[in-house]
């Protein structure tokens, strides 16, 4: 199971950097198309998005965490490093813009995906 979550985790993760180079590029793509018709979708997007990288990330980690930060899992915070460097380049992309819901809504998935991972991990759920 271990190996299986690891591909699933990296694939997931190689399909957040297609999504973003075709945004960085101005591609067309069927999730643009399809997030488009959802209301909010956009920003739910980026919460489930990166909420379920953290929560993959963290389950392939074993929720390790930092000597100093007990309380925070190593995944959460590689993945909270990710969305804003990811955030921050907008700016130097012309079919982008920096957006600072667009990062709330990021932060918020980092943040309910910790949180319910941390307690599925606990309880021995997963």
């Amino acid at each position: 199971m271990s190996n299986l979550l690891k591909v699933i985790t990296i694939l997931f993760f190689l399909f957040i950097v297609w999504i973003i180079f075709s945004a960085d590029t101005g591609q067309a793509n069927i999730f643009f198309d399809i997030v488009n018709t959802v209301p909010h979708g956009d920003k739910l997007g980026h919460f489930f998005l990166f909420g379920l990288l953290t929560l993959l990330l963290n389950l392939v980690l074993n929720f390790k965490s930092f000597r100093n930060w007990k309380m925070t899992p190593l995944g959460s915070i590689l993945v909270f490093v990710f969305v804003t460097i990811e955030e921050l380049s907008q700016a130097f992309f012309p079919n982008r813009t920096m957006d600072i819901n667009d990062f709330i809504a990021n932060v918020l998935g980092i943040l309910v995906f910790t949180f319910m991972g941390y307690f599925l991990f606990k309880n021995r759920v997963i």
